[in-house]
């Protein structure tokens, strides 16, 4: 019998795919781009989501790490994946003022006009006119 209602019994992940997943998503929030980087060579889903549907690409980018994001990129990561609430890494990088970051999921082909709210519309709630001008935006 399923310990979670509504989840058949025998799908739930067993607990070392958690703590490797755990593992990855910390990599991924602490920016250590080569460990990140090898546990996706070997086979972990570069577009893996947490339970708030946060991809490793928004982590690393939520958390500032321009060299974990590229890294990712590379690996196939979907720039634009939202979690739950509709956000995306571009509009995060953008809320928490990481150029670098920003820079590196634009060149990556993230869509600035994605996301609730997009990248574009939280720079204009910020007045970040540089940015809007990178969008191409007014």
């Amino acid at each position: 019998m399923s310990e979670n209602p509504g989840v058949p019994a025998g799908s739930e992940p067993e607990p070392e795919v958690i703590e490797l997943a755990t593992k990855v998503f910390d990599l991924a929030r602490q920016g250590l781009t080569e460990t990140l980087a090898a546990y996706v060579d070997a086979g972990v889903p570069a577009n893996l989501t947490n339970d708030k549907g946060d991809s490793l690409v928004m982590l690393a980018a939520y958390h500032g790490h321009a060299p974990a994001v590229e890294a990712l990129l590379v690996r196939g990561a979907d720039p634009d994946r939202a979690n739950d609430r509709g956000q995306t890494p571009l509009a995060g990088a953008v809320f928490k003022g990481e150029d670098a970051v920003v820079a590196a999921l634009v060149a990556g082909g993230a869509n600035p006009e994605a996301g609730t709210p997009s990248a574009v519309d939280t720079a204009r709630v910020f007045g970040k006119e540089d940015l809007l001008k990178l969008f191409g935006a007014h």
